[in-house]
Protein backbone atom coordinates (compact mmCIF):
# COMPACT_ATOMS: atom_id res chain seq x y z
CA UNK A 1 0.00 0.00 0.00
CA UNK A 2 1.23 3.26 -0.98
CA UNK A 3 0.84 6.31 1.75
CA UNK A 4 -0.44 9.34 0.15
CA UNK A 5 1.56 12.75 1.32
CA UNK A 6 -1.96 14.26 3.29
CA UNK A 7 -2.03 17.98 3.42
CA UNK A 8 -6.12 17.50 4.48
CA UNK A 9 -7.31 20.28 6.89
CA UNK A 10 -9.64 17.82 9.12
CA UNK A 11 -9.84 15.23 9.99
CA UNK A 12 -6.15 15.08 9.13
CA UNK A 13 -2.49 13.09 9.23
CA UNK A 14 -2.25 11.25 12.20
CA UNK A 15 1.59 9.73 12.84
CA UNK A 16 2.50 6.44 11.06
CA UNK A 17 4.15 5.41 14.30
CA UNK A 18 0.22 5.87 16.23
CA UNK A 19 -1.74 4.63 13.75
CA UNK A 20 0.86 1.43 13.36
CA UNK A 21 0.73 1.05 17.22
CA UNK A 22 -3.30 0.98 16.86
CA UNK A 23 -3.41 -1.30 13.99
CA UNK A 24 -1.33 -3.64 16.33
CA UNK A 25 -3.63 -3.38 19.35
CA UNK A 26 -6.81 -3.11 17.23
CA UNK A 27 -7.87 -6.52 17.96
CA UNK A 28 -6.79 -7.60 21.37
CA UNK A 29 -6.25 -4.76 23.59
CA UNK A 30 -2.74 -5.51 25.87
CA UNK A 31 -3.61 -9.07 26.29
CA UNK A 32 -7.79 -8.20 27.68
CA UNK A 33 -8.40 -10.28 24.62
CA UNK A 34 -10.86 -7.36 23.09
CA UNK A 35 -10.60 -4.01 20.96
CA UNK A 36 -10.23 -1.10 23.30
CA UNK A 37 -13.46 -0.15 21.41
CA UNK A 38 -15.57 -3.09 22.85
CA UNK A 39 -14.62 -2.51 26.53
CA UNK A 40 -16.29 -0.55 29.53
CA UNK A 41 -15.42 2.68 29.69
CA UNK A 42 -14.82 2.11 32.99
CA UNK A 43 -12.75 -0.87 33.23
CA UNK A 44 -9.39 -1.08 34.51
CA UNK A 45 -7.73 -1.13 31.60
CA UNK A 46 -9.49 1.99 30.18
CA UNK A 47 -9.19 3.92 33.15
CA UNK A 48 -5.05 3.39 32.44
CA UNK A 49 -5.89 4.91 28.48
CA UNK A 50 -7.39 8.07 29.91
CA UNK A 51 -5.42 9.34 33.69
CA UNK A 52 -2.52 8.29 30.80
CA UNK A 53 -3.61 10.82 28.21
CA UNK A 54 -4.14 13.33 30.38
CA UNK A 55 -1.16 13.13 32.10
CA UNK A 56 0.56 13.37 28.78
CA UNK A 57 -1.25 16.67 28.22
CA UNK A 58 -0.63 17.55 31.72
CA UNK A 59 2.93 17.37 30.96
CA UNK A 60 3.33 18.34 27.10
CA UNK A 61 1.36 21.41 28.09
CA UNK A 62 2.61 22.54 31.70
CA UNK A 63 -0.91 22.50 33.20
CA UNK A 64 -1.15 23.04 36.86
CA UNK A 65 -3.73 21.38 39.12
CA UNK A 66 -5.98 25.15 39.29
CA UNK A 67 -7.07 23.72 35.69
CA UNK A 68 -9.43 20.72 34.71
CA UNK A 69 -8.58 18.36 31.58
CA UNK A 70 -11.45 17.35 29.81
CA UNK A 71 -11.87 14.83 27.05
CA UNK A 72 -15.69 16.00 25.80
CA UNK A 73 -17.65 14.83 22.58
CA UNK A 74 -19.00 17.10 19.56
CA UNK A 75 -15.45 18.46 18.79
CA UNK A 76 -14.85 22.57 18.90
CA UNK A 77 -18.57 23.36 17.39
CA UNK A 78 -20.23 21.77 20.69
CA UNK A 79 -17.72 24.15 22.67
CA UNK A 80 -18.90 27.54 20.67
CA UNK A 81 -22.55 26.77 22.29
CA UNK A 82 -21.19 25.06 25.46
CA UNK A 83 -18.85 27.91 26.00
CA UNK A 84 -21.40 30.77 26.68
CA UNK A 85 -23.95 28.36 28.18
CA UNK A 86 -21.70 27.74 31.16
CA UNK A 87 -19.11 30.95 31.27
CA UNK A 88 -21.69 33.91 30.18
CA UNK A 89 -23.06 34.35 33.31
CA UNK A 90 -25.36 37.17 32.69
CA UNK A 91 -22.82 39.86 31.55
CA UNK A 92 -21.47 40.37 27.74
CA UNK A 93 -18.66 38.43 26.38
CA UNK A 94 -16.20 40.05 23.79
CA UNK A 95 -15.83 38.65 20.54
CA UNK A 96 -12.55 38.81 18.18
CA UNK A 97 -13.56 38.49 14.74
CA UNK A 98 -10.62 36.64 13.01
CA UNK A 99 -12.67 34.67 10.02
CA UNK A 100 -14.79 31.83 9.23
CA UNK A 101 -14.34 29.97 12.68
CA UNK A 102 -14.25 32.81 15.34
CA UNK A 103 -17.84 34.08 13.30
CA UNK A 104 -19.54 30.72 13.79
CA UNK A 105 -18.41 31.06 17.71
CA UNK A 106 -19.75 34.69 17.54
CA UNK A 107 -23.42 33.14 16.22
CA UNK A 108 -23.75 30.28 18.58
CA UNK A 109 -22.44 32.91 21.87
CA UNK A 110 -25.27 35.27 20.57
CA UNK A 111 -28.08 32.75 21.21
CA UNK A 112 -26.98 32.25 25.03
CA UNK A 113 -26.50 36.41 25.96
CA UNK A 114 -24.80 39.69 25.04
CA UNK A 115 -22.00 39.87 22.29
CA UNK A 116 -19.58 42.37 21.95
CA UNK A 117 -17.48 41.59 18.85
CA UNK A 118 -14.33 44.40 19.50
CA UNK A 119 -13.10 43.79 16.25
CA UNK A 120 -13.53 42.31 12.37
CA UNK A 121 -10.91 41.65 10.13
CA UNK A 122 -13.72 41.51 7.51
CA UNK A 123 -12.60 44.77 5.55
CA UNK A 124 -9.13 43.27 4.97
CA UNK A 125 -10.66 39.24 3.93
CA UNK A 126 -9.11 37.87 7.09
CA UNK A 127 -5.96 37.63 6.33
CA UNK A 128 -4.25 39.65 9.46
CA UNK A 129 -4.89 39.36 12.90
CA UNK A 130 -6.07 42.75 15.05
CA UNK A 131 -2.99 44.53 16.35
CA UNK A 132 -3.26 45.11 20.23
CA UNK A 133 -4.36 49.26 19.61
CA UNK A 134 -6.78 48.03 17.84
CA UNK A 135 -9.64 47.09 19.84
CA UNK A 136 -10.83 47.77 22.93
CA UNK A 137 -11.82 45.00 25.88
CA UNK A 138 -14.20 45.61 28.32
CA UNK A 139 -12.87 44.66 31.97
CA UNK A 140 -16.17 43.27 32.59
CA UNK A 141 -16.55 40.89 30.15
CA UNK A 142 -17.90 37.69 31.26
CA UNK A 143 -14.74 36.61 28.99
CA UNK A 144 -12.87 37.14 25.78
CA UNK A 145 -12.99 34.83 23.33
CA UNK A 146 -10.52 34.38 20.12
CA UNK A 147 -9.49 31.90 17.53
CA UNK A 148 -5.79 31.31 17.88
CA UNK A 149 -5.47 30.17 14.74
CA UNK A 150 -7.93 30.37 11.35
CA UNK A 151 -7.31 27.37 9.20
CA UNK A 152 -9.09 28.77 5.94
CA UNK A 153 -7.09 32.09 6.02
CA UNK A 154 -3.79 30.89 7.49
CA UNK A 155 -3.51 33.24 10.15
CA UNK A 156 -2.51 33.03 13.65
CA UNK A 157 -1.75 35.43 17.04
CA UNK A 158 1.52 35.27 17.25
CA UNK A 159 0.73 37.47 20.82
CA UNK A 160 -1.87 36.55 22.48
CA UNK A 161 -4.29 39.81 24.01
CA UNK A 162 -3.84 41.40 27.40
CA UNK A 163 -7.08 40.48 28.97
CA UNK A 164 -8.15 41.60 32.64
CA UNK A 165 -11.45 38.99 31.99
CA UNK A 166 -10.26 34.99 31.57
CA UNK A 167 -9.24 34.47 28.12
CA UNK A 168 -10.84 31.62 25.96
CA UNK A 169 -8.85 30.41 23.12
CA UNK A 170 -10.25 28.19 20.28
CA UNK A 171 -6.81 26.45 19.45
CA UNK A 172 -8.31 23.58 17.30
CA UNK A 173 -5.60 23.95 14.49
CA UNK A 174 -2.49 24.62 16.52
CA UNK A 175 -3.04 22.54 20.13
CA UNK A 176 0.74 22.02 20.96
CA UNK A 177 1.89 22.78 18.05
CA UNK A 178 4.32 25.58 19.86
CA UNK A 179 4.67 26.80 23.30
CA UNK A 180 2.66 28.60 25.56
CA UNK A 181 1.91 29.80 28.98
CA UNK A 182 -1.69 28.29 29.70
CA UNK A 183 -1.61 30.00 32.86
CA UNK A 184 -2.04 33.11 30.46
CA UNK A 185 -5.76 31.82 29.47
CA UNK A 186 -9.05 30.84 31.90
CA UNK A 187 -9.97 28.13 28.98
CA UNK A 188 -8.12 26.19 26.12
CA UNK A 189 -10.45 24.53 23.47
CA UNK A 190 -10.03 22.39 20.72
CA UNK A 191 -11.26 19.82 18.44
CA UNK A 192 -8.90 16.88 18.37
CA UNK A 193 -8.92 16.10 14.53
CA UNK A 194 -6.46 18.39 13.28
CA UNK A 195 -3.51 17.87 15.19
CA UNK A 196 -3.96 15.28 18.30
CA UNK A 197 -6.73 12.84 17.34
CA UNK A 198 -9.36 11.50 15.38
CA UNK A 199 -12.61 13.73 14.96
CA UNK A 200 -15.67 13.91 17.14
CA UNK A 201 -13.65 14.82 20.19
CA UNK A 202 -12.85 17.81 22.13
CA UNK A 203 -9.94 18.64 24.22
CA UNK A 204 -11.10 21.17 27.33
CA UNK A 205 -8.17 22.88 29.32
CA UNK A 206 -10.53 25.19 31.59
CA UNK A 207 -9.67 26.98 35.02
CA UNK A 208 -11.73 25.00 37.59
CA UNK A 209 -13.02 28.30 39.44
CA UNK A 210 -14.48 29.40 35.97
CA UNK A 211 -16.50 26.39 35.68
CA UNK A 212 -18.35 27.01 39.11
CA UNK A 213 -20.28 29.74 37.32
CA UNK A 214 -22.13 27.87 35.22
CA UNK A 215 -26.02 28.43 36.19
CA UNK A 216 -28.10 25.07 37.67
CA UNK A 217 -30.56 25.90 34.56
CA UNK A 218 -28.08 23.93 32.15
CA UNK A 219 -28.51 20.57 31.60
CA UNK A 220 -26.22 18.54 33.46
CA UNK A 221 -24.12 16.81 30.23
CA UNK A 222 -23.72 20.52 29.49
CA UNK A 223 -21.93 21.70 31.99
CA UNK A 224 -18.38 21.62 32.45
CA UNK A 225 -18.80 21.03 36.64
CA UNK A 226 -20.41 17.93 36.06
CA UNK A 227 -17.42 16.00 33.38
CA UNK A 228 -14.53 17.83 36.08
CA UNK A 229 -16.50 15.98 38.64
CA UNK A 230 -16.96 12.73 36.65
CA UNK A 231 -13.31 12.64 34.79
CA UNK A 232 -14.56 12.99 31.81
CA UNK A 233 -16.88 9.57 32.40
CA UNK A 234 -20.23 11.23 33.12
CA UNK A 235 -21.57 9.44 30.02
CA UNK A 236 -19.93 6.74 27.61
CA UNK A 237 -16.90 9.09 26.46
CA UNK A 238 -15.03 8.38 22.56
CA UNK A 239 -13.08 5.94 24.25
CA UNK A 240 -11.44 5.50 20.36
CA UNK A 241 -10.50 8.76 20.37
CA UNK A 242 -8.87 9.26 23.38
CA UNK A 243 -7.24 6.18 22.96
CA UNK A 244 -5.78 7.62 19.98
CA UNK A 245 -4.84 11.26 21.67
CA UNK A 246 -2.66 9.00 24.11
CA UNK A 247 -0.97 7.50 21.56
CA UNK A 248 -0.16 11.28 19.70
CA UNK A 249 0.46 12.80 23.16
CA UNK A 250 3.36 9.01 23.58
CA UNK A 251 4.73 10.26 19.80
CA UNK A 252 4.76 13.85 20.84
CA UNK A 253 7.14 13.41 24.46
CA UNK A 254 9.62 10.97 22.31
CA UNK A 255 9.87 13.85 19.86
CA UNK A 256 10.83 16.00 23.05
CA UNK A 257 7.67 17.59 23.65
CA UNK A 258 6.24 20.77 22.32
CA UNK A 259 9.48 23.35 22.07
CA UNK A 260 11.22 20.34 20.03
CA UNK A 261 7.68 19.99 17.58
CA UNK A 262 7.30 23.82 17.67
CA UNK A 263 11.23 24.30 16.14
CA UNK A 264 10.20 21.34 13.63
CA UNK A 265 6.77 23.07 12.32
CA UNK A 266 8.88 26.45 11.84
CA UNK A 267 11.47 24.56 9.81
CA UNK A 268 8.27 22.79 7.90
CA UNK A 269 6.21 26.13 7.41
CA UNK A 270 9.47 28.13 6.41
CA UNK A 271 10.92 25.83 3.38
CA UNK A 272 6.83 26.10 2.37
CA UNK A 273 6.78 30.29 2.41
CA UNK A 274 10.19 30.57 1.10
CA UNK A 275 8.97 28.48 -2.10
CA UNK A 276 6.31 30.68 -2.27
CA UNK A 277 7.91 33.92 -1.68
CA UNK A 278 10.49 32.93 -4.18
CA UNK A 279 8.53 33.49 -7.19
CA UNK A 280 5.88 35.67 -8.21
CA UNK A 281 3.60 32.80 -10.05
CA UNK A 282 2.60 32.43 -6.59
CA UNK A 283 0.48 34.54 -4.32
CA UNK A 284 0.64 34.12 -0.31
CA UNK A 285 -2.48 34.72 0.85
CA UNK A 286 -2.06 35.80 4.63
CA UNK A 287 -0.11 38.58 5.75
CA UNK A 288 3.40 38.07 6.56
CA UNK A 289 3.36 38.92 9.82
CA UNK A 290 0.65 37.00 10.93
CA UNK A 291 1.44 33.51 8.70
CA UNK A 292 -0.16 30.65 10.54
CA UNK A 293 2.64 27.81 10.71
CA UNK A 294 -0.13 25.22 10.49
CA UNK A 295 -2.12 26.19 7.70
CA UNK A 296 -0.16 27.55 4.40
CA UNK A 297 -2.78 29.44 1.95
CA UNK A 298 -1.57 30.41 -1.67
CA UNK A 299 -2.98 31.25 -5.34
CA UNK A 300 -1.65 30.40 -8.48
CA UNK A 301 -2.20 33.38 -11.14
CA UNK A 302 -5.82 32.51 -11.36
CA UNK A 303 -8.51 29.69 -10.70
CA UNK A 304 -8.11 27.98 -13.57
CA UNK A 305 -4.49 26.87 -12.77
CA UNK A 306 -5.76 26.69 -9.18
CA UNK A 307 -7.94 23.63 -10.48
CA UNK A 308 -4.86 22.20 -12.21
CA UNK A 309 -2.72 22.34 -9.22
CA UNK A 310 -5.35 20.43 -7.40
CA UNK A 311 -5.81 18.06 -9.82
CA UNK A 312 -1.87 17.14 -11.14
CA UNK A 313 -0.97 17.56 -7.29
CA UNK A 314 -3.84 14.51 -5.99
CA UNK A 315 -2.49 12.54 -9.05
CA UNK A 316 1.36 12.69 -7.26
CA UNK A 317 0.21 11.70 -4.15
CA UNK A 318 -0.18 15.15 -2.62
CA UNK A 319 -3.56 15.03 -1.11
CA UNK A 320 -5.80 17.77 0.32
CA UNK A 321 -4.13 20.77 -1.25
CA UNK A 322 -7.83 22.58 -2.20
CA UNK A 323 -8.37 25.47 -0.46
CA UNK A 324 -11.54 25.89 1.35
CA UNK A 325 -14.91 25.95 -0.66
CA UNK A 326 -15.29 29.73 0.64
CA UNK A 327 -11.99 31.30 -0.50
CA UNK A 328 -10.87 28.89 -2.94
CA UNK A 329 -6.93 28.54 -3.98
CA UNK A 330 -4.77 26.38 -2.36
CA UNK A 331 -3.72 25.35 1.33
CA UNK A 332 -1.46 22.47 2.65
CA UNK A 333 -2.06 22.28 6.43
CA UNK A 334 1.31 21.05 7.55
CA UNK A 335 0.00 19.38 11.26
CA UNK A 336 2.51 18.02 14.10
CA UNK A 337 1.97 14.53 11.98
CA UNK A 338 2.80 16.09 8.49
CA UNK A 339 6.65 15.32 7.78
CA UNK A 340 9.21 17.01 6.57
CA UNK A 341 9.13 14.58 3.47
CA UNK A 342 5.80 16.05 2.39
CA UNK A 343 6.88 19.26 2.66
CA UNK A 344 10.14 18.69 0.31
CA UNK A 345 8.00 16.37 -2.13
CA UNK A 346 5.08 19.54 -2.58
CA UNK A 347 7.82 22.24 -3.01
CA UNK A 348 9.64 19.73 -5.71
CA UNK A 349 6.19 19.38 -7.03
CA UNK A 350 5.45 23.61 -6.78
CA UNK A 351 8.54 24.20 -8.97
CA UNK A 352 7.61 21.60 -11.77
CA UNK A 353 4.27 23.32 -12.31
CA UNK A 354 5.76 26.60 -12.57
CA UNK A 355 8.15 25.81 -15.04
CA UNK A 356 5.83 23.68 -17.17
CA UNK A 357 2.65 26.70 -16.19
CA UNK A 358 4.48 29.60 -15.51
Amino acid sequence: MARVHNFCAGPAALPLPVLEKAQAELLDFNGNGMSLMEMSHRSKAFDEVINTAEANIRKLMGISDDYAVLFLQGGASHQFAMLPMNLMAGKAADYINTGAWAKKAISEAKLAGKVNVVWDGADDKYNRMPKADEYTLNSDAAYVHICSNETIGGIRFTDFPKTEAPLIADMSSEIMSRELDVNQFGMIYAGAQKNIGPSGLALVVIRKDLAERCPETAPKIMRYSTHIAENSLYNTPNTWGIYIVKLVTDWLLGLGGVSAMEKINEEKAKVLYDAIDGSDFWKPVAAKEYRSTMNVCWTTPNEELDAKFVKEATAANLSGLKGHRSVGGLRASIYNACPREAIDALVNFMKEFEAKNG
